[in-house]
C-alpha cells in the first residue's frame, strides 16, 4: 500500500462537478493499493497518517484533530520503467482495491479522525493548496 500526503490549507474533490468531499487545514491523502496488501497493511497505512508528526511545530493529525482528504489513486502503482505508457499491472483491481480503501477511511474514524474522501473508480478533479510544500510518500 503506497499513500501520498500533504499538508493542505484547503482541498476539495469533485466528481461531475459536485463536491463529493473537501477540508479546511488538515491532509489530503492519496492512497494505492497493490495485489498483496490486506487489512493490516490498511490499518497500518491509517495509524501512520493519524500520527505522522507533518504538521505546524512537529505535530500530527491526531494531536490537532486535523482533518483529512482520503481520494483512491490507482496510479500510485504505475510501471514507467519500460518504454512511454505506464502500466498498471502492479495496481489492484476494484474489487480488492476498494474495500481496502475503505478501511483505510474506517481505521482513522474509530482512532478519531474526521475524514472525508473521493468516490472510488469516478473521474475526479482534486484541488488543493499545498501549504509547505510538505508531501510525504508513504509506503509499507
Amino acid at each position: 500500500m503506497r499513500a501520498v500526503i500533504q499538508t493542505v490549507s484547503e482541498a476539495e474533490v469533485d466528481v461531475d462537478g459536485e463536491a463529493v468531499g473537501a477540508i479546511r487545514d488538515g491532509l489530503l491523502v492519496l492512497v494505492g493499493v497493490t495485489h498483496s496488501d490486506g487489512p493490516a497493511e490498511a490499518k497500518w497505512i491509517a495509524e501512520k497518517i493519524w500520527k505522522l508528526r507533518i504538521l505546524p511545530e512537529e505535530r500530527s493529525a491526531s494531536d490537532l484533530d486535523a482533518p483529512i482528504l482520503l481520494v483512491s489513486q490507482f496510479t500510485l502503482y504505475a510501471d514507467t520503467r519500460k518504454g512511454r505508457r505506464p502500466s498498471w499491472m502492479a495496481a489492484a483491481p476494484g474489487p480488492v482495491a476498494e474495500p481496502l480503501v475503505e478501511s483505510v477511511a474506517e481505521v482513522l474514524r474509530d482512532l478519531g479522525a474526521h475524514v472525508e474522501t473521493g468516490r472510488f473508480g469516478a473521474m475526479m478533479e482534486v484541488r488543493s493548496v499545498n501549504v509547505g510544500p510538505n508531501t510525504i510518500l508513504l509506503e509499507r
